[in-house]
């Protein structure tokens, strides 16, 4: 629509993008300030972020249809002189910021201003809402999602482990993000199950409520007033608090017994060192198996003493021979 004789004033299209995984009603300064001084609001649909923006005392005009007429909706008000202004919905609305772009960049200029917004921005870690999200539609609408158990899944989380430690052995860092990926699914996977249980049910954020909370009360060196020069002592603040926490009648309890058996030597000899002094006499060996099992335990000692995993000093030289094998064969 042309701008009309008699027209005082410049008309102006603001196109005030915001970010679904901030709390409606969060948005900039320059983004109320384009409300304030709109003309006119409009919406494709009254989402809580623009209900948000009506229950400041706005007001906010559904507009019907597709990008054909939202943009005619625009252009004809603003080419009357108008400010009108447009809160983009959750999917960005790519067709309308096309549109928007082609008026930004074509000649000659449309009589009016146009002008695109940014009303919030995602802070970190938003795009873990997503993720819950997606979560939370396919334990509804997938049939195999809504089969799985904590047992079922049980396997799945041992092989994305397993996977996450193999991204990590072979320094392939975007095979690495994509596990991560996959192990964070199955956090997201048995939370969402767990809210389903009818006496003890808890969500991702009690998840990540109780993760936060003993990360804050095991470092009172960031948190509180408590000293640690190095390392060394923070692990041992940790442990501290830990035991106080646990209250464990037994220093081998929370060992998990199903460990791979060097991992599980070198926690078992760390929580032994606690409880029995270094010299402690042991009893001769029974046959070769028990002398190869106690040679091995010596050697994840000796481990620990030179400060190397010796889980993973094994699978590194594994792998090694592994690679040598290949490339024999290649050969």
């Amino acid at each position: 629509m042309p701008v009309q004789p008699g027209d005082t004033g410049v008309g102006a299209i603001k196109v005030v993008l915001t970010s679904p995984r901030v709390a409606p009603g969060l948005l900039t300064r320059a983004a109320w300030q384009a409300f304030a001084d709109a003309d006119h609001i409009g919406a494709a649909e009254l989402r809580p972020d623009v209900q948000a923006v009506v229950g400041s005392g706005l007001v906010v005009t559904q507009v019907e249809g597709g990008v054909a007429e939202h943009w005619g909706w625009l252009s004809a008000a603003a080419a009357e002189g108008q400010q009108v202004a447009w809160l983009v919905g959750e999917d960005g609305e790519p067709g309308l910021l096309r549109v928007v772009a082609d008026q930004v960049s074509r000649e000659p200029r449309p009589p009016y201003q146009v002008e695109i917004l940014h009303g919030s921005y995602d802070v970190p870690g938003a795009r873990l809402i997503d993720l819950v999200r997606v979560m939370d539609r396919l334990r509804r609408n997938c049939p195999w999602d809504q089969e799985q158990t904590h047992e079922s899944l049980a396997k799945y989380l041992l092989e994305e482990t397993y996977e996450t430690l193999e991204a990590i052995d072979t320094g392939d860092r975007a095979h690495l993000r994509e596990e991560l990926g996959d192990l964070l699914l199955q956090v997201a996977f048995h939370s969402r199950i767990a809210e389903e249980d009818p006496d003890e049910g808890y969500s991702i954020d009690d998840v990540a409520g109780d993760i936060v909370e003993k990360l804050v009360r095991r470092h009172p060196h960031v948190f509180g007033t408590v000293d640690a020069a190095d390392a060394a002592a923070v692990e041992a603040n940790w442990e501290t608090i830990k035991a106080a926490e646990k209250q464990r009648s037994s220093v081998l309890e929370g060992i998990p017994l199903a460990l791979p058996a060097l991992a599980l030597a070198d926690k078992v000899l760390g929580r032994a060192a606690r409880v029995l002094p270094a010299d402690a006499e042991a009893t001769e060996p029974t046959d070769d198996a028990d002398r190869l099992g106690r040679e091995l335990v010596a050697l994840v000692r000796e481990s620990r003493a030179l400060g190397i995993d010796a889980e993973q000093a094994l699978r590194t030289t594994v792998h090694h021979l592994a690679q040598q094998i290949r490339t024999t064969e290649s050969g």
